[in-house]
């Protein structure tokens, strides 16, 4: 895929989820996208087809995390991803938010070692990368509990050790964004109160992956 076809097909799948792609958020998703089929190849980072991109594969790793960025609170942002992975959502919404502290958290050292390279590649500036289980992150890293204003997550157990993690890194009022292709109801925490379920894509053609919920909850 040429760099037109790739720019092409990310702005035709941006403009149906009402997404303006700026050409320096565009460079990195590039950058990206290319990263993520090279290290593909050696390590499992995700099961959606990245050779033969589809649409729908565009749609989960690039524009859902875009159409999220409209739900940030304003400001400085301090901001940890949980169970990171290939790095989506966390690195293409970082790419719409580049002044946000952004901390990848992610125990498996491959995929760790992949997402510093990725934040190298992509010139991303205050964002670091924790290879540690993310349930050790508040007794390895004490300094960081109630200091953010945004958690997300994808494709990790939502569980009451997760929540439990969430509600110590984000301080009072900060966000837990639950990215999620399944459909769920307003999710009850203990410490949460649900804000709004929104769709992130437009849904998806009969056989494609369907698009994921964005759950957003705020911290009591």
């Amino acid at each position: 895929m040429t760099s037109r076809e790739f720019g092409n097909r990310i702005r035709r799948r941006a403009k149906k989820a009402n997404v303006q792609v700026a050409p320096d958020v565009l460079t990195k998703l590039e950058a990206y996208y290319r990263l993520l089929v090279r290290w593909n190849d050696k390590i499992n980072l995700t099961a959606l087809p990245l050779r033969e991109l589809t649409d729908a594969a565009v749609d989960r790793l690039l524009i859902e995390p875009l159409a999220s960025a409209r739900y940030l609170p304003e400001g400085p942002l301090t901001w940890f991803d949980l169970g990171s992975g290939g790095g989506s959502p966390a690195l293409p919404l970082k790419a719409v938010r580049p002044s946000a502290h952004l901390t990848m958290v992610e125990s498996k050292a491959r995929k760790a070692a992949f997402l510093r390279e990725a934040v190298r590649a992509l010139g991303l500036m205050d964002a670091e990368v924790e290879a540690v289980r993310f349930e050790d992150l508040i007794t390895t890293r004490p300094v960081v509990c109630g200091t953010g204003q945004l958690v997300t997550v994808r494709a990790v157990k939502l569980d009451n050790a997760f929540f439990d993690v969430a509600r110590a890194l984000l301080g009072r009022g900060g966000l837990l964004f639950l990215f999620s292709s399944f459909e769920m109801g307003p999710r009850v925490a203990p410490g949460f109160e649900p804000l709004q379920t929104v769709r992130l894509a437009p849904s998806a053609r009969m056989g494609s992956l369907p698009s994921s919920q964005l759950i957003i909850l705020r911290r009591t």
